[in-house]
């Protein structure tokens, strides 16, 4: 089973996609399959921003409740 790349993997990998598109040098199995490749980089992309956007409200809730529990 093959890991999941970190955000700044996955990333590194689309923008190299990208720039093979835009080159214009892909036949079409490979565009295919690159494009495959991309989708799901932009999925795990997606997730780790939306868990990560998640903690950092969480962080900021507690943070926010441990002030105003401190105050009283």
């Amino acid at each position: 089973m093959q890991k999941k790349p970190s955000y700044e993997e996955a990333m590194s990998r689309l923008e190299e996609i990208v720039q093979n598109m835009e080159d214009g040098n892909l036949d079409l199995d490979t565009l295919t399959l690159q494009l495959r490749e991309a989708k799901s980089l932009i999925k795990i992309c997606k997730d780790k921003l939306t868990k990560t956007d998640a903690e950092i409200n969480e962080i900021l809730k507690e943070d926010s409740l441990h002030h105003s529990s401190s105050k009283e």
